[in-house]
């Protein structure tokens, strides 16, 4: 994956970690503080929310961090070059549907199924990955088993040659001195 790609992510789960670290640290208390001032707990619904949203935070802190921590090992090395792998583009001949599709392999913090991209742990994913251009993969969903072959396939590492490329031509050539 893309630095830029990781980067942006893990800022997007430490703006919501730091949001909800700072609601489980400052708004809970104060909401228990409340509650418990109303007495008798044992029937004091503020106090039931307030304990079950802070065991809700509490464990969305817990996955947050460990996908920052698995974003972290994200090692781009690891990722095939010539297969289906995270941040690849692959157009498919859905044989069940009698057409082609194209979709991007993204993770599950950026699948927008709409928009073509579907996250490497969804079953379409998971089917695709490590295959290569030719390959059939079988799919199986609640509607039934679907059979897909590769028709094209774009990986992270081609894309971000082609960005290299790119800007080397838009680069402007050295003035050369006149003799």
């Amino acid at each position: 994956m893309p630095k830029a790609m990781t980067d942006q992510i893990k800022k997007k789960l430490r703006d919501e970690l730091n949001t909800l670290e700072h609601e489980l640290a400052h708004d809970i208390p104060k909401e228990l503080k409340k509650a418990v001032a109303m007495g008798d707990l044992s029937e004091n619904a503020e106090y039931h929310m307030a304990k079950q949203r802070q065991e809700y935070l509490k464990a969305r802190v817990r996955q947050l961090g460990k996908r920052l921590a698995d974003l972290s090992l994200t090692n781009m090395n690891n990722i095939p070059k010539d297969k289906v792998g995270l941040g690849s583009t692959v157009t498919i001949y859905d044989g069940t549907k009698n057409e082609e599709m194209e979709y991007q392999l993204v993770t599950s913090e950026e699948s927008d199924v709409a928009a073509g991209k579907i996250s490497t742990t969804s079953p379409i994913g998971r089917a695709l990955l490590n295959k290569k251009v030719g390959d059939t993969a079988m799919v199986v969903t609640p509607g039934g088993s679907r059979e897909m072959e590769i028709l094209k396939l774009s990986t992270m590492h081609d894309l971000a040659e082609a960005r290299l490329e790119l800007e080397r031509e838009s680069e402007p050539e050295p003035e050369r001195e006149s003799e």
